[in-house]
């Protein structure tokens, strides 16, 4: 009964993920479909292979910290069930009603809230200090980055729009500013890098290989090209008329949708690996079988004080499929949503509001905390509008939207505590 209990918990994470990729296909296509940058299809198909691909980029910081959203020695696998199922009713409700919110908030709402029914408040991880002055962990955490993750994806494409506006001018400032900052990102990238002496398994023989295709280190590269890309942009911006200039913003937004749609494929796949992960857990403590004793396909290992998430490859290859897979299924009514609801969008704003929300994703990635990419590419579109004027975002919009957000947490949560009790009853 518990290994088939597992292995439905394995399949329906599977489909929420999926159900995540053409929920939350919107966020990384809307801008570039509402610009005609790329029609719709081949959009979809431009972000579906960039959220396969963020499997070479990414570790399992966030599968790490949605894990142990609960203490998996206080649950079982009924609880994980019911928030699972929980997250995929309310991810197609709001897809149905054509509301972009969080996949991931719905998903760690919907495992609490479950939890809750179990055992208690006691049994959540609400809050937890980090190692060595390092960045905390816990649902509070979570929920505080609803509010933090789009304030940070506005102020950075508000920053990034101002940026580009001074560079559209003919004036020295903004292109000693350009170079300066230029300089600094090389700095900061090169701080981040984990050398060959450093890593614990080198991939490959070679140190300069080894060193160039470790994944942290990718993740750096792309936010050292992402900036040298915009500042080289900026650096001849004022030299070019309006059409050569829009046709460099629309291959720019090329650049942003992918970067985009990496953070996404990264960020919203972990939450699904994490809740894969902590089902083995579960499985693991209340039914007696032994870690030793487990097929090799299910060879987990939570993290603790004495070692890293561990994980079978096929894990992380599935998630990754399957998000990929669900975004090439689309997601057309957010798309009307973020694409021209909140505010109007050209080239100028999709490649300063993409830009933005991936810097944002790689950072709160870095950080392990799971963010929404709905939430983050809202916020930065939001920021865009503001560089026109306050009154060109359209904030009755953007209102309903929020309201979203600060209920999805508590519904899901609602939701899979009535599934888990309804199902304690049968199972």
């Amino acid at each position: 009964m518990e290994f088939t209990l597992l292995i439905v918990i394995i399949v329906l994470a599977l489909i929420f993920d999926y159900i995540n990729g053409f929920h939350d296909a919107a966020n990384a296509i809307a801008t570039v479909v509402a610009t005609k940058v790329l029609s719709p299809f081949q959009a979809v198909v431009w972000a579906a292979f960039f959220n396969f691909l963020a499997y070479w980029v990414f570790g399992f910081g966030v599968a790490d910290t949605v894990a142990k959203t609960a203490n998996t020695m206080d649950i079982n696998l009924v609880v994980i069930l019911a928030g699972v199922i929980a997250a995929i009713i309310w991810n197609l409700f709001t897809w149905w009603q054509g509301i972009p919110s969080s996949s991931s908030h719905t998903l760690i709402g919907g495992f609490a809230g479950a939890a809750i029914a179990h055992a208690g408040f006691g049994v959540v991880s609400w809050y937890k200090e980090g190692k060595d002055g390092g960045m905390p962990s816990g649902v509070l955490i979570i929920v505080a980055f609803i509010i933090l993750a789009p304030l940070l994806g506005a102020l950075i494409s508000y920053l990034i729009s101002i940026w580009l506006l001074n560079a559209s001018k003919k004036s020295i400032y903004p292109k000693i500013f350009t170079a300066s900052l230029m300089l600094m990102t090389i700095w900061f990238v090169e701080s981040q890098m984990i050398y060959y002496d450093q890593i614990t398994k080198p991939r490959f023989d070679s140190h300069f290989w080894s060193v160039a295709l470790e994944a942290h280190n990718i993740k750096w590269f792309l936010v050292a090209f992402i900036v040298l890309s915009i500042s080289t942009f900026c650096l001849i911006f004022s030299s070019l008329n309006l059409n050569q200039a829009t046709a460099w913003l629309k291959k720019m937004q090329l650049l942003s949708s992918a970067a985009f749609s990496l953070g996404h494929g990264g960020n919203d796949s972990q939450k699904v690996m994490g809740i894969i992960a902590a089902a083995v857990a579960v499985y693991i403590n209340t039914s007696g079988v032994a870690q030793e004793a487990l097929p090799s396909w299910l060879d987990v290992v939570l993290p603790n004080d004495e070692g890293a998430f561990k994980m079978p490859t096929w894990i992380p290859l599935a998630c990754y499929s399957a998000i990929a897979a669900g975004t090439l299924s689309g997601g057309w009514k957010i798309v009307k949503t973020m694409g021209s609801k909140i505010t109007k969008v050209t080239s100028f704003e999709g490649v300063a509001a993409e830009t933005a929300g991936a810097l944002t994703l790689y950072f709160t990635e870095h950080f392990k905390v799971p963010v929404s990419t709905t939430h983050t590419i809202t916020g930065s579109i939001i920021g865009v509008g503001l560089t026109k004027r306050v009154s060109a975002v359209r904030w009755g919009m953007t209102v309903s939207l929020l309201w979203a957000w600060v209920l999805t947490i508590p519904i899901s949560a609602i939701l899979a505590a009535i599934i888990y009790y309804t199902f304690s009853i049968f199972i």
